[in-house]
């Protein structure tokens, strides 16, 4: 059974194939530029003829739904939904914040996924090991560093919102601060494969058409209006 599973919730662009539990590839590119309208079908492309397969011999098509960047997250729904609308196929969508997390399923430790929401606002979920404490959410970052002060314990912190916020979380919570290695902080869409075979058992699929993405909350552009519309009242 092969998955082809992508991620593009933020600046990254990850792309993985996997047979059953056997990883048979995968394409990782962080960068300043987000063009991945541009970049993704060349890249699955080039990983579908580098393994000498068809895409028509994959059986499920799997994505990162979000939270994450409004433009990232349609670009890698659409995708998905087109190729597995093009071959007749079942899609797994896949919670971003799940996927992240699950970099470091190793680790006994409490893990807080943070993703950057802008305006010190940052998505996040936490972990006990496979168990979720804590669901997706938006939160000020003062608020969350406040909650997590409380809690007390050693944290291992994954997503891009640790790269931004690490000096500060780690004056605020110092030797409960963790970070591990730089390659599982950000998405990685192996993580999404590997999550998606869980649900693909699970008989977790869909169709395409029931594809959308997660935005947890509205569009800068929509809370803009929302706020100018009031004004007027």
């Amino acid at each position: 059974m092969k998955i082809l599973a992508l991620d593009t919730s933020t600046k990254v662009a990850s792309v993985a194939i996997i047979d059953q539990d056997k990883m048979l590839a995968e394409y990782f590119v962080n960068t300043d530029k987000m063009n991945h309208s541009q970049k993704l079908m060349p890249v699955i492309d080039g990983v579908i003829k580098d393994l000498g397969i068809d895409l028509r011999e994959i059986d499920y098509y799997a994505v990162s739904v979000g939270p994450g960047s409004f433009t990232g997250l349609r670009i890698g729904v659409a995708t998905v939904k087109g190729m597995a609308y093009a071959n007749n196929k079942k899609v797994v969508a896949v919670d971003t914040l799940d996927a992240i997390a699950n970099n470091v399923s190793y680790s006994d430790d409490i893990v807080c996924c943070i993703m950057d929401a802008r305006n010190r606002q940052v998505y996040v979920a936490m972990y006990d090991g496979k168990k979720k404490i804590v669901e997706d959410t938006a939160i000020d970052i003062d608020e969350l560093i406040d909650k997590l002060i409380f809690l007390g314990t050693r944290i291992i912190f994954v997503g891009d919102g640790v790269l931004v916020y690490s000096e500060y979380l780690k004056e605020k919570l110092q030797d409960n601060f963790v970070m591990p290695r730089r390659v599982d902080v950000l998405p990685r869409a192996s993580s999404v494969a590997e999550l998606a075979l869980g649900k693909i058992q699970n008989q977790e699929i869909l169709s395409c058409e029931d594809l959308v993405p997660n935005y947890l909350r509205k569009s800068q552009a929509e809370r803009e209006y929302e706020k100018n519309h009031k004004k007027g009242d």
